[in-house]
């Protein structure tokens, strides 16, 4: 049963980051209840992690570990980033809350955290793309050569259009401040939106999967402790 939950959780919260940049489009509104829903995801999942989270600071550290504790270090970073920063500037969800000032600073630690964070998230959850995979495999009574060809193209094809993606909706820009001012086409249909940061967010799934495969060999790990 706990095995679901943590699934469910990880579900939801990919789905409300894919969301999240698309806060104009959705409504501030929205945005703002959405931030607050996968930060509460976000709690829960650590919760349910407690046991990884008692172990960090035991056992040797290999490539490959030092690779996925910072990791999650980085996401909680980011995660309290968006959050502290999402408090200042709220002017719904949080309205009631005294708060009047440092509105500035405030806006850009929000487009730095959410930004970044969406990456960190991504390149987390490709730690456990083989586990997911192996979990689907099991879905199948019998293994099929065609079948993970065809797996294996669809995932080049997103991990491409990733990168286009990435470059067409000058995500870098916004990760390196190069503008504080987020872009968004109000005519486009909120679809090609959602599409467009689910192939950004394949890319970097493929980029933490294939890293932390390497990671492992170098450091001849037999058994991780993932997380």
């Amino acid at each position: 049963m706990k095995k679901i939950i943590k699934i469910v959780i990880d579900i939801l919260m990919s789905v409300i980051l894919i969301l999240l940049p698309a806060y104009s489009l959705v409504g501030e509104a929205a945005h703002e209840w959405l931030g607050m829903g996968i930060f509460a995801l976000f709690i829960l999942h650590h919760i349910l992690n407690n046991r990884w989270l008692g172990n960090v600071f035991k056992g040797k550290y290999t490539p490959f570990r030092i690779w996925q504790t910072g990791l999650v270090f980085l996401c909680l970073a980011s995660m309290m980033g968006s959050a502290i920063s999402g408090i200042v500037i709220s002017r719904h969800a949080l309205a009631f809350l005294p708060i009047h000032s440092g509105t500035s600073w405030a806006r850009t630690l929000h487009i730095l955290s959410g930004y970044w964070g969406f990456v960190f998230i991504s390149l987390h959850i490709g730690l456990h793309w083989s586990m997911m995979m192996n979990g689907m495999k099991k879905m199948f009574k019998k293994p099929s050569e065609v079948r993970s060809r065809i797996i294996r193209i669809f995932g080049w094809i997103i991990v491409g259009y990733g990168v286009y993606a990435f470059i067409k909706r000058d995500i870098g820009s916004y990760m390196f401040l190069k503008t504080q001012f987020v872009f968004f086409n109000f005519e486009e249909p909120l679809i090609f939106f959602l599409l467009d940061y689910t192939a950004v967010m394949g890319l970097f799934v493929f980029i933490g999967h294939y890293l932390s495969g390497v990671l492992k060999k170098s450091g001849g790990n037999k058994k991780s402790t993932e997380r």
